[in-house]
């Protein structure tokens, strides 16, 4: 091999699984915009029953590239977290897509993907109950990113302005928190791909007969709703899912966080983009506050050395 070449060789192996990772995040964020294009045409519930149905589809081939199958025993624990993971998931997901639905103004995903970041912060947080301990850094950051939420939230009327749907988001941030401290409970002792795929079946199965329950499901709504529901279930869940898997091979956790953080401004850049919507200017301000908390949540401790 030249000399010359070994360098760029070793950059390049450092460059792109941080441009997998940037990929995800931005794919992420972008689902935001199509979520609320599919809320036009179909319930939280149906929405989500079919979007993680085609997840699973868009796993299995990625399951057969990456993943070998597991013992008996793993593959028993990977079903059994998967199914918690589902459960949470089936939470965590519908109020987020309930948020995103009820929210009628112009930048309403914009504002999802601020108020659904905070799960960056609840988590350390929710660590508590574990018996994990909180830097102060993340007391700091906790005070600025509701502090964040309130400039989004608090209208001119006051507290009796704020939003059922921004109080939704708000809990479905507590669950995606609960349900990144699952994972990292189970991350090790399972197949992570197939866990994925478990829990996105187990999703879709409990959302399905609730969507018949509670909504009105026709298959002209579906097909109004098509495009955003395939972005959601095929990129959003197996393209982005596989470009974590990618990217996080190659990249510090610390720095892979404040990455997919990034949701949030992707998903301000491209409703603008694709929609033209903003927020106001007090929202935006709001988001940026917001977003400093989540960066000081994952600051890395200072080392003596």
């Amino acid at each position: 091999m030249n000399k010359d070449t070994q360098p760029n060789t070793a950059k390049t192996g450092r460059v792109l699984p941080t441009v997998f990772v940037f990929c995800a995040s931005a794919i992420w964020g972008t689902t935001f915009v199509t979520q609320k294009l599919a809320g036009y045409h179909m319930g939280s519930f149906t929405y989500n029953g079919l979007r993680f149905a085609l997840g699973i589809l868009s796993l299995l081939p990625v399951i057969l590239i990456f993943e070998k199958k597991p013992d008996r025993a793993k593959s028993r624990r990977t079903i059994l977290a998967g199914i918690g993971g589902g459960g949470i998931l089936f939470i965590a997901s519908n109020l987020q897509q309930f948020g995103i639905i009820l929210n009628k103004e112009p930048g309403s995903a914009s504002e999802a993907g601020f108020i659904t970041g905070l799960y960056i912060v609840f988590t350390p947080l929710l660590g508590l109950f574990l018996g994990r301990k909180a830097r102060p850094l993340v007391w700091i950051a906790a005070v600025l990113a509701f502090g964040g939420l309130a400039l989004i939230s608090i209208g001119p009327e006051g507290i009796s302005s704020i939003k059922i749907s921004d109080i939704l988001l708000v809990i479905g941030a507590v669950f995606w928190a609960a349900h990144i401290l699952f994972i990292d409970r189970f991350v090790h002792s399972v197949s992570p791909i197939r866990f994925a795929a478990v829990q996105f079946a187990v999703c879709s199965v409990l959302c399905m007969p609730s969507a018949f329950l509670f909504e009105t499901v026709t298959v002209q709504g579906i097909y109004d709703g098509i495009l955003p529901l395939l972005f959601g279930g095929i990129f959003a869940c197996g393209t982005a899912y596989t470009f974590q898997i990618l990217g996080q091979r190659g990249v510090e956790p610390s720095k892979a966080a404040i990455i997919f953080s990034l949701e949030a401004l992707f998903a301000a850049v491209s409703e603008t983009v694709w929609l033209g919507e903003t927020m106001t200017a007090q929202k935006y301000l709001g988001g940026a506050v917001i977003f400093i908390g989540i960066l000081l949540s994952q600051m890395p401790p200072r080392r003596k050395n």
